[in-house]
């Protein structure tokens, strides 16, 4: 199946989409806030920047998104028709990098909290489920485990 854009107008689109300050990650971090935890945004002194870093809790957390990132069995993670190859090449180098930036972490001892842009969108739809998965995350960085998808 061709593409419906014109090469400068997908090249426009793709350019739109940003990294820092997604929607996804706005609505996180004030969610967060509203519960009185105080944190960094875009923490260079951290491996892999991440997008949320609350230094009391010694905890990176990464909103990913799950076309991007690739999350598993995740119907936003498809593969785009045109350019196979080209978009097969990207989505691997993006899921080495996160393994390099998890290893570096544990490396640290700074706990890994990734949270699928699929999991913010039930959130977003449903006050139980952001209430759940809320306090998931607040016994992830009380606990000892250094690693955990939501």
């Amino acid at each position: 199946m061709a593409d419906i854009l014109s090469p400068e107008q997908r090249s426009r689109n793709m350019s739109a989409i940003r990294s820092k300050n997604t929607k996804p990650e706005i609505y996180f971090r004030k969610l967060l806030f509203a519960r009185g935890y105080r944190y960094r945004i875009s923490e260079k002194s951290v491996p892999g920047h991440p997008d949320i870093f609350l230094h009391k809790y010694n905890t990176a957390i990464f909103v990913h998104g799950c076309f991007w990132h690739r999350h598993q069995g995740c119907k936003y993670a498809y593969m785009p028709k045109s350019r196979p190859e080209f978009w097969q090449r990207k989505f691997d180098d993006n899921v080495r990098r996160d393994k390099i930036v998890k290893d570096e972490l544990q490396k640290r001892n700074i706990k890994c909290l990734i949270v699928w842009e699929c999991t913010i969108r039930q959130m977003m739809k449903k006050q139980e489920t952001e209430n759940c998965v809320i306090k998931k995350c607040i016994n992830f960085m009380l606990s000892d485990e250094k690693i955990l998808e939501i």
